[in-house]
């Protein structure tokens, strides 16, 4: 897709001084930076926009994120009123992610994604769990089982967005478990989550917010 559509799908304005509280940009800028302040040239913001951009333009790699930022460069560096020299290389997306805080960046996607709501989560009635097993992440173990990186995601069917999403290792930890921290992060009074039926053994919560779990 061309880029001039993905500028208006995650509401990146003509200048960054033009932005508002629904800018993607706003909530980027939100995550701490974790990298030595010695050094650092590009803005940890720009480089998450930019990786956003890429993956939503089919980049798979770091090395298709540095092509995709050299392409786009001047003109994103133009509509963003940014002075950056060079656009960043794959060792620099590298270092980066090795830095990054993945939970406050899945919470800003997250806070973003609700924000982009009319209504904000007042307006879900219905939330589905759904959990996949990340492809290429099965590993044989030594009893002879199976491990594996697996990802649990809130989706909304009628807004067709994932609201929430988290991944978790198999033996580390659980889908029941990850789904209780997904849905303690988000005000959901009234709201029906449907799940397969391993949720459907007891509630989620022991509190008289959780109704008990029904099977159909």
């Amino acid at each position: 897709m061309g880029l001039a559509r993905w500028y208006r799908l995650l509401l990146v304005l003509d200048t960054a001084s033009a932005a508002t509280d629904l800018d993607l940009i706003s909530f980027l800028q939100a995550i701490p930076d974790a990298r030595m302040r010695r050094g650092v040239r590009i803005p940890a913001w720009y480089l998450l926009l930019v990786a956003v951009l890429g993956i939503l333009s089919g980049c798979q790699s770091l090395r298709d994120l540095e092509r995709f930022s050299r392409r786009h460069h001047a003109a994103l560096t133009k509509s963003l009123g940014l002075e950056l020299r060079r656009p960043p290389s794959d060792s620099a997306f590298r270092y980066f992610f090795l830095q990054v805080d993945v939970a406050a960046l899945c919470a800003a996607i997250r806070d973003w994604t609700i924000a982009q709501i009319p209504g904000g989560a007042a307006d879900l009635d219905q939330l589905i769990c759904d959990g996949k097993t990340l492809r290429g992440s099965v590993k044989p173990t030594p009893g002879g089982g199976s491990a594996f990186i697996a990802q649990v995601t809130l989706y909304s069917a009628a807004l067709g967005v994932a609201i929430s999403q988290a991944c978790y290792a198999t033996g580390e930890n659980h889908e029941r478990a990850v789904l209780k921290q997904l849905l303690g992060e988000l005000d959901l009074e009234g709201v029906l989550i449907q799940a397969d039926a391993l949720h459907t053994q007891r509630p989620i919560f022991n509190s008289s917010r959780s109704r008990g779990p029904t099977s159909s």
